[in-house]
């Protein structure tokens, strides 16, 4: 039930065609290709005063956002930065004190 079923394989050869059906063939076969066509230009974008101040305002709309996107993950560096030192000195401080109280 599931196995394919493949179509028989064709035994078709051109060996077994009369010789001027092969010349014929061979003749086809052997023609030159056509010349390519030139290729089709696509016609030139024409912006309008109004589309040049959207694309314009929106590039810098991109540039805005993007700016405070890397200044907040870099503020959030620096703070966890100034945190971690901050507990390192407050852990070696107490690590000292324990230490001259003994």
């Amino acid at each position: 039930m599931f196995k394919p079923k493949y179509p028989t394989p064709d035994t078709y050869t051109i060996t077994s065609l009369p010789a001027a059906t092969t010349s014929a063939l061979v003749q086809q076969h052997s023609a030159p290709a056509p010349a390519p066509q030139a290729a089709r230009q696509a016609p030139a974008v024409q912006l309008t005063p109004g589309a040049l101040v959207a694309l314009v305002g929106g590039g810098v709309a991109a540039v805005l956002v993007v700016g405070a996107v890397l200044v907040s993950m870099l503020l959030a560096v620096a703070v966890t930065a100034v945190s971690v030192g901050v507990c390192a000195v407050v852990l070696r401080l107490l690590l000292n004190s324990s230490n001259l109280h003994r």
